[in-house]
């Protein structure tokens, strides 16, 4: 019983066996199939996906090709106008350093100069230590000063006064005399400069200070004469702009105070050039005032010439009105005389003058009528 249970279970199983040996088969063949199916599906999508990629690649090469040869384009042109923009900088960049070069050696030059300079400078300075020679060199400025903004006329050099003394130069404003006298008070001035400590430039000041208020008095007793034609002032010509600028702004300005209480005004180049062009223009308004006087007296004399031509064209014109009057009188004596004529023309009878034409002796009876 159990046997045949046994078999009866080895038979169910080896039908299922069999059953599914033979569906697995079915699948298996339907499995080949759908593969079949699927492999040749497959490889026609891949064939068209191979050829729409193969497409869409070629078109993106075609594009990146495009892009790549504009951004070549690009390049190459930028690249030209940096390379042109590189070679103008270079170029100005040369041409910089050409002139850096060019200034550098005209600083050198220069430096060569300022000190050929500062070295004649030192030794004009070893040459303007005796006060005489400053004074020359002072007075030698002050001619070339002079020279170049006045007319030669207009001012003289070393002139002249009854007690003696002479002014380095005096400028002529119409009838008055302006004296100029050059002062170089330089040693003091040094000593303010190279003073190392605030008590020895206050010594060296009032030293200055003393020097310019000589000078100072000395020109207002000497030169300022106004009995002799001169003005009630004098300038008082300092060569030295710097001297000067310690003169009227430095500590010692009550220096310029003390100067102007006596009448004396320290000038220097800049501020008397100033001066002499308000001097130049005064003397051109004299020179234009004495030409118009010279003018009107001109006119008078040409009024009188006039005059006296009026009155000779008043004298001419009685004259040929005179004679106007004489030629009229003439001119009816002389119709006067024609009728007459042809009256005793008329009266004389033709026989009787060539009966009397033989007698030479006798007037013509026109003449006597006449």
């Amino acid at each position: 019983m159990l046997t045949a249970f046994v078999l009866l279970v080895l038979l169910g199983l080896a039908a299922g066996l069999v059953w599914a040996v033979r569906s697995l088969r079915t699948s298996q063949d339907a499995l080949g199939t759908a593969l079949a199916d699927l492999g040749s599906g497959t490889a026609s999508a891949l064939a068209e996906l191979r050829a729409d990629t193969t497409k869409q690649l070629s078109e993106r090469n075609a594009d990146v090709d495009r892009r790549l040869a504009g951004v070549v384009d690009t390049l190459d042109r930028r690249l030209g106008q940096l390379d042109g923009k590189v070679d103008r900088r270079l170029e100005a960049a040369q041409k910089t350093t050409t002139e850096i070069h060019e200034r550098l050696g005209k600083v050198d030059s220069a430096a060569a100069q300022m000190i050929a300079s500062a070295r004649d400078l030192s030794k004009l300075e070893q040459a303007l230590k005796p006060p005489k020679a400053r004074g020359g060199f002072g007075e030698l400025l002050l001619e070339n000063l002079l020279r170049d903004r006045l007319p030669r006329a207009a001012y003289e050099m070393q002139y002249g006064f009854s007690t003696g003394e002479r002014v380095d130069s005096i400028v002529r404003a119409g009838d008055l005399v302006v004296p100029i006298d050059s002062k170089f008070p330089l040693d003091n001035y040094q000593r303010i400069v190279e003073s190392d400590s605030d008590e020895a430039r206050q010594l060296a000041e009032r030293a200055f200070a003393r020097d310019v208020k000589t000078h100072v008095d000395a020109i207002a007793a000497k030169y300022v004469r106004p009995d002799e034609g001169t003005s009630d002032f004098a300038f008082m010509y300092v060569p030295v702009e710097a001297v000067y600028y310690e003169i009227a702004c430095g500590r010692t300005n009550a220096v310029l105070e003390y100067a102007h209480e006596r009448r004396v005004f320290p000038v220097s180049p800049s501020t008397f050039t100033a001066y002499l062009q308000v001097i130049a223009f005064g003397l051109r308004g004299m020179q234009i005032e004495e030409r118009a006087h010279e003018v009107m007296a001109y006119v008078a004399d040409l009024s009188r010439d006039f005059e006296r031509f009026v009155d000779d064209f008043d004298l001419v014109g009685k004259h040929l009105g005179n004679a106007q009057s004489k030629y009229t009188s003439a001119e009816k004596r002389l119709d006067r005389f024609a009728g007459k004529l042809e009256q005793a023309a008329d009266e004389v009878d033709p026989d009787e003058l060539e009966g009397e034409a033989a007698d030479e002796d006798d007037p013509p009876l026109v003449i006597e009528a006449a």
